[in-house]
């Protein structure tokens, strides 16, 4: 195998941060290594699905995208001005360290979501995505961490190395959707996790977390794929509600049509802009910037911050694309760029009351 080969096999391998495991070259085990429960509208007694939606591509289909060309060249480093966080705050406001971790400081409490300050969204040290950008707060500058909202185990969502320091420093309880507790604790067998399907809730101080379908998957190899669930989550506080959605497909807008309806008026989505071409590849799981505007509307929310940008290369767009495409995209539709903002790392923002 010639240099370029070997480069090429391993990028392949380490996709694991977020496709991995499409499933096509794994067997079909009979039970499920991180859940056993009875089947439900989203669980078939082995695996979760999205209930009339699509499931992920074939490794086939894998392999087409990352030997078919496209691949925009992202800067090896971005300068980034990391922000110190105040220790608490009793209004809203969201703080974004990278990607989809961000710090949500809301009614007194400091909420992590997808915490990853690792050098790579990868399961090896040696290759896969690496930081573009570095973390937009230092672990050391963190506050204390109450809670981690974790939404699914894809490697640039759920990363062990962190969960550790976290536990450490701060032992805030993980939130998280079924099947993501075997995971964790079988790397951190102390650490506090609370589970639940889609449809619960979780009470966290002055606040009540709702589990929330999105439309996603989720594989930490190449024989897990969809045994452990995804989840957007509904953070309801005095301050107002956060609709936060780790990854989703657009999904014909399935996963926003339902929230103005169950919890009335959002304060602030925190939504996906990022990691969405090429399309015929990305549109199932990876919403573009200008569905992320139509979830945004049918959300009824108020404002919205846009994350999973920036930081992890995982799919073909240029870095700087996806603020690009969002302020087109809200230029269309007649809205003002101040209500939707991709926040770079470092960059915190008051939402507006």
């Amino acid at each position: 195998m010639n240099r370029r080969s070997f480069f090429k096999r391993s990028a392949l391998l380490a996709l694991g941060g977020a496709f991995a495991a499409t499933g096509a070259f794994a067997l079909s085990p009979a039970r499920n290594r991180y859940y056993q429960g009875p089947p439900s509208p989203n669980f078939d007694g082995v695996r979760f699905f999205n209930p009339g939606g699509t499931p992920p591509k074939g490794f086939d289909d894998l392999l087409r995208w990352q030997f078919g060309g496209g691949r925009a060249r992202w800067p090896d480093e971005v300068a980034v001005a990391p922000a110190k966080p105040a220790p608490h705050v009793d209004d809203m406001t969201i703080t974004m360290v990278g990607h989809a971790t961000l710090l949500i400081q809301v009614s007194g409490l400091n909420l992590l979501t997808d915490p990853v300050w690792s050098d790579r969204a990868s399961p090896f040290a040696f290759a896969g995505p690496i930081r573009a950008a570095a973390p937009g707060i230092a672990f050391a500058d963190l506050p204390k961490i109450d809670a981690v909202l974790l939404t699914h185990n894809h490697y640039d969502h759920l990363d062990l190395k962190t969960l550790g320091h976290l536990k450490a420093a701060h032992d805030p309880m993980v939130i998280t959707p079924l099947g993501n507790d075997a995971i964790i604790r079988d790397s951190i067998p102390d650490m506090r996790v609370q589970t639940g399907n889609w449809g619960a809730t979780v009470k966290l101080g002055p606040a009540t977390v709702h589990f929330e379908p999105c439309h996603h998957w989720s594989a930490r190899g190449t024989r897990d794929r969809s045994m452990a669930l995804w989840s957007a989550f509904v953070i309801d506080t005095p301050a107002g509600r956060i609709h936060h959605i780790g990854d989703t497909g657009f999904d014909q807008g399935r996963p926003y049509r339902h929230i103005a309806e169950k919890h009335g008026k959002i304060r602030a989505a925190i939504l996906p802009v990022g990691a969405y071409e090429p399309r015929w590849f990305m549109r199932d799981q990876h919403q573009d910037p200008a569905e992320a505007v139509e979830g945004f509307i049918l959300s009824g929310a108020a404002h919205a911050v846009g994350h999973h940008w920036g930081t992890f290369q995982l799919t073909n767009e240029g870095r700087d694309a996806p603020p690009r495409a969002l302020a087109a995209a809200l230029a269309q539709r007649g809205l003002s760029t101040d209500r939707f903002r991709p926040l770079a790392p470092g960059e915190a923002w008051a939402i507006p009351a």
